[in-house]
């Protein structure tokens, strides 16, 4: 079997835009007619050139290949153009292929991802969402406590038992920050009205996005002990795993970063440092699944449960359904609301969610199919990235 094609959609992801603006989905196909799906997360380029790094590294270090290889693929893309480093960019590009190159396995072999990653370990996958803004609402709920809660009522009765809010403001290309009083009192009214309304029902999950220094988001853990939440996310800017390690240490809030990290090698520099007690690799820019599967194994070491990240299409949420159904140290998935709206109509058959809690497929693959028309017609014409930084400081 060996790789001989490479086709590249830039979809654009209709309002409400919920998982960003667009997706970058990649297939590959063997000399034998079998086809496998990957997705990029978040390269800071264009899509559409995204799109062409894709389909130039695949020529370059792919094309003829036995999708199989995913060790020498992986070590090649890897030490393209003389770099050997976590380069998110390339590591964008190589997820995206390397994800494909496992869907195809899996069809080859006739199997789910899972069973050929050391087999499935949980029946069920616990999911959480985002608080999500809706249709006709008066007030916005990333910033409305009230409205916050009462939302979270109606998720609950979607079987969810964990709902993740971020309320601590913009964040910067000029961060880390000391949070103003402002948003310190504000995190910590959405923190109490929310378990208010979920009393011991539902974990909360306190969303960052790097805002803070070190000692700000000590500052602000404090304020949130009270409430108890299942996680404190990314307090820091991801390139400080020791100063991240000081807000572990000084909370009872466990700590989770990582959806901006890639590779082993990064996140065994986190782990080292103790610097978070829960792992949110993306495996859309990690390095694949394989990659992913050895951080967690390392995990496994240190005691440290994984969390995949989710801000993207479906093809990626598929690969994280495969890595957590077959990993022993998986804690939770994020997950899009219920998977519907444009997650379910661009693939053939949606991901199946039931009342709080991913059910994984068990198709050969991934277990997801793209719904091609649906991909064609509704082609990227933006010129915004997939998520973007305040460009200016926050004062």
């Amino acid at each position: 079997m060996r790789l001989t094609d490479i086709e590249t959609f830039v979809v654009g992801n209709p309002p409400p835009h919920f998982g960003g603006r667009y997706f970058v989905f990649a297939k590959l196909t063997t000399d034998d007619g079998v086809t496998g799906l990957g997705e990029a997360y978040c390269v800071p380029f264009s899509p559409h050139l995204v799109a062409q790094m894709i389909e130039d590294m695949f020529n370059r270090y792919v094309r003829g290949q036995d999708p199989h290889d995913i060790e020498v693929i992986w070590r090649r893309v890897y030490s393209a153009g003389f770099t050997q480093h976590p380069d998110l960019s390339v590591m964008g590009v190589l997820s995206a292929i390397e994800m494909a190159c496992w869907d195809i396995i899996g069809k080859a072999a006739g199997q789910p991802v899972h069973k050929l990653l050391g087999g499935r370990v949980h029946e069920r996958l616990r999911a959480y969402t985002y608080i999500y803004p809706r249709p006709g609402d008066q007030t916005d709920v990333y910033h409305d406590p009230d409205l916050a809660a009462e939302r979270s009522a109606e998720y609950l009765k979607m079987g969810f038992t964990a709902l993740k809010f971020d309320p601590a403001g913009p964040y910067s290309a000029f961060d880390g920050r000391q949070l103003n009083r402002d948003s310190l009192a504000l995190s910590e009214r959405f923190a109490r009205r929310l378990r208010e309304a979920v009393g011991d029902k539902a974990d909360l999950l306190f969303g960052t996005h790097g805002q803070m220094t070190a000692a700000g988001a000590i500052r602000l853990a404090k304020r949130l002990e009270p409430y108890d939440p299942l996680w404190f996310e990314e307090p820091i800017p991801p390139d400080a795993p020791d100063e991240m390690a000081k807000v572990a240490r000084a909370t009872t809030i466990p700590v989770a970063a990582g959806e901006r990290l890639a590779t082993k090698y990064d996140f065994h520099r986190m782990l080292q440092a103790g610097a978070a007690s829960i792992l949110q690799m993306n495996l859309g820019r990690v390095g694949g699944l394989l990659e992913a599967k050895k951080i967690a194994g390392m995990a496994e070491c240190y005691h440290v449960q994984i969390a995949p990240h989710l801000y993207c299409g479906p093809v990626v949420g598929a690969a994280n359904i495969q890595l957590a159904a077959c990993t022993p140290n998986f804690l939770i998935l994020e997950g899009i609301e219920d998977w519907g709206g444009f997650h379910a109509e661009i693939l053939k058959r949606p991901i199946r969610f039931e009342q709080g809690f991913v059910i994984p497929s068990e198709e050969p693959g991934l277990g997801v199919e793209l719904n091609e028309d649906v991909a064609r017609a509704h082609p990227y014409t933006g010129s915004m990235l997939h998520l973007d930084m305040t460009a200016t400081p926050v004062l």
